[in-house]
């Protein structure tokens, strides 16, 4: 008996085995599964939320392409089979067409098919006003300089970002996918000669169940009483955060904080994130790229020269496009003691802005119109415009300064500006309006910033290859570095050696628009920190820490890129670079040590061969000071943060009609009554049907 039950056991094992495969077969052969989407998700701050989710099962709907805005009748109104999944081009995705969707009951989603390259009109998700209320101009500050009163900094802004949306929504690439889509809906959802459709359908469903809601107070107290009560817990959203990166010329102990007495410091910024409408797709080219790639370079041409009497201390700043948080976090260091400077050590900073669009070569000097009605600050400010003034015609650049009544564009400056009036500069390629029209958006990227290759390179010779925005960028590099060095009182006898490298430009252009999985970034990176390059650009969204990789990826590489740029190569072993304390003559308080990979090519303009790098360079946090005081109502500080979900997905099928649906439900109920009815009658003859006549025992003689 042991024996037939042991094979009952495997039969059932391996029949359930082989039905799973065949479900899973059966699936595969219903559905086809979109790889290559993208979803719009959920952000929530002090008052809100915007962005897009699905119900918790998904949302499902008929395919319906949209070629023209007049098509909207048919979704909206007409059409026989809501809801409908709308699929449209990138030219339909704008405001009108959106809020006309929103507004109705029959649109299950929206699939958003994203070309390389984008509307010659301009396309900005953002607002026309970025960062409105985190700035400096407030009632209380220049009140006629609040709100972008008096200037529209971005005035192809749509807001279709800051919406909110209760449906999925999700881009598409223009590829093979996109075209089995088209497919499907011309060959089952379009009827003939004009006639209604018939069943089946081509049908998409989406799945992004967001599980934050209302605002960010309301998920930061569900995720306290998750963590407080449950065993298990379930956190429903993140603070956006990530990392500065910060670096100086002259070394600053990093275990003193506060103020520094006979410390003055020029502080050179830039900004390292961007965003769109679509959660971590954000290429940030001119938006943010052109600004920290033109600091890291003047960073490296003054390496050159001998340290200036001023120090200098250059930022790179994550989550600005979110209110600011990693400056308002600098600055809230500052004030509490808490940074190796604080805001008494500034002298003065000048800010790079968006800087890769300059048209015949000209260039704009934005300052405070409040501040520098304080005698001292219109000083240092005059000078040092007077510095950048004097050192670009030399490399063909002119600069200029917009009315002394306009205000400052969007910019890191402005938060430092909240706490004191210090003397400053913010240096972009528009006058007013930004030039660039894709502000924030999935446009940004480096055909629109003219980064171009001749046919038939190699990527290592593309890589090599300096392209005339590389040179420009160079050239302002070079400018910018020479005004930073006189700003900080250096030898006017050195300013002839500071000139930004073009190869490193483009170099750093190459990877950061293009892919970042190439020689030259190879060669900067440690060994095990190879893993964040791919054939690909990095995106620039802030987003949340993720577990195993708790820095975002430009950060790092902005962090590397700045040790090797400003460093100097240690005479140290692996072991001894990675824990340097008890090393004669070195000092983890004054340096941070990288371990390279370094260039095996002898053209690279890396250090050849595995090397410690030691650099005044270091991470400090990017976190709104609103989550270290739980304040997440905060005015004052940024209190953006990010659902959770546990699936974002999208796929494809064929739906039956609602009568054949009811049908196949019916003789699936009639079946399973028959089956129930057969058993029973079975079950209640069982005697009769499978006894068996006993067979009379064997006579033993």
């Amino acid at each position: 008996m042991g024996l037939e039950s042991a094979k009952l056991s495997v039969f059932l094992i391996v029949f359930w085995l082989s039905n799973g495969v065949r479900c899973n077969s059966v699936e595969q052969k219903i559905y086809v599964v979109l790889n290559n989407t993208i979803p719009c998700v959920r952000l929530l701050n002090a008052t809100h939320q915007i962005g897009c989710q699905s119900s918790i099962s998904g949302d499902t709907g008929v395919i319906h392409v949209l070629e023209a805005e007049s098509d909207l009748d048919w979704v909206l109104s007409s059409g026989p089979n809501p809801p409908y999944m709308v699929m449209m081009d990138a030219h339909l995705f704008n405001r009108t067409t959106m809020i006309r969707l929103k507004g109705s009951l029959r649109v299950a989603g929206v699939a958003v098919v994203i070309p390389k390259s984008g509307p010659s009109t301009g396309f900005s998700p953002h607002n026309t006003c970025p960062n409105e209320g985190s700035g400096v101009y407030s009632d209380s500050y220049g009140p006629d300089l609040a709100g972008c009163n008096g200037t529209v900094w971005n005035p192809l802004g749509n807001g279709l970002s800051y919406e909110d949306f209760n449906f999925p929504i999700f881009s598409l690439k223009e590829d093979n996918e996109t075209e089995v889509i088209r497919k499907c809906f011309r060959e089952h959802n379009v009827g003939l000669n004009g006639s209604t459709p018939q069943y089946p359908l081509c049908a998409m469903q989406l799945f992004s169940h967001m599980h934050a809601v209302t605002n960010t107070a309301t998920c930061m107290r569900r995720n306290d009483i998750q963590t407080s009560f449950s065993i298990s817990p379930e956190i429903v959203c993140d603070a956006l955060s990530d990392y500065n990166v910060w670096g100086s010329i002259v070394p600053l102990n990093n275990t003193e904080k506060g103020h520094k007495e006979n410390q003055s410091v020029v502080i050179a910024a830039a900004r390292l994130d961007g965003r769109s409408f679509f959660w971590d797709i954000a290429p940030a080219g001119e938006g943010s790229i052109t600004g920290f790639v033109t600091l890291l370079a003047a960073a490296q041409a003054l390496r050159a020269v001998t340290p200036p009497t001023r120090n200098i201390l250059y930022a790179f700043f994550q989550g600005e496009a979110f209110d600011y948080i990693g400056s308002s976090r600098m600055v809230y260091d500052m004030e509490k003691g808490k940074f190796v400077i604080d805001l008494e050590n500034i002298h003065s900073i000048l800010e790079i802005g968006q800087v890769g669009l300059r048209t015949d070569s000209k260039l704009w000097l934005h300052s405070d119109p409040i501040s520098r009605k304080n005698s001292t600050v219109n000083s240092e400010v005059l000078k040092l415009v007077n510095y950048l003034k004097s050192e670009a015609p030399k490399l063909n650049i002119t600069l200029d300064e917009p009315g002394v009544t306009q205000a400052l564009p969007p910019s890191s400056f402005q938060r430092f500006l909240r706490a004191r009036p210090i003397p400053g500069v913010v240096l972009t390629d528009h006058q007013s309006a930004f030039s660039n029209r894709y502000y924030e958006s999935l446009y940004d990227n480096a055909e629109y910033l003219n980064v171009t290759y001749p046919p038939n390179l190699s990527p290592e010779e593309q890589l090599e290859y300096v392209t005339d925005t590389a040179k420009a960028l160079a050239e302002l590099a070079t400018v910018v570095a020479r005004s930073l060095y006189r700003q900080a009182e250096g030898e006017e006898s050195q300013l002839a050696k500071i000139i930004a490298d073009p190869k490193i430009v483009t170099q750093m252009l190459y990877g950061f628009l293009i892919q970042t999985n190439n020689s030259w970034f190879q060669a900067l990176m440690s060994p095990e920190g190879q893993k964040i390059l791919g054939p690909h650009p990095p995106q620039y969204y802030v987003g949340v820490p993720v577990s195993g990789n708790p820095v975002n990826t430009p950060t790092r590489l902005v962090q590397y890129i700045l040790a090797n740029l400003t460093g100097t190569p240690a005479n140290l072993t692996q072991t001894e670079c990675q824990n340097p304390e008890g090393v004669e003559g070195e000092s983890k308080e004054l340096y941070s040590y990288f371990w390279v990979q370094g260039s095996v090519s002898p053209n690279s303009s890396a250090e050849g061969g595995p090397h410690c790098v030691r650099a005044a360079v270091r991470l400090t946090k990017a976190l709104s000071p609103a989550f270290e005081l739980q304040d997440y109502s905060s005015h004052d500080y940024s209190t953006w943060t990010e659902s959770r979900w546990k699936k974002i997905s999208a796929r494809i099928f064929l739906v039956a009609s609602r009568e054949l649906e009811m049908l196949t439900l019916g003789v699936g109920v009639a079946v399973l009554l028959v089956s129930l009815l057969v058993t029973y009658f079975i079950s209640s003859k069982a005697d009769l049907l499978f006894s068996a006549s006993r067979e009379p025992a064997s006579a033993a003689y």
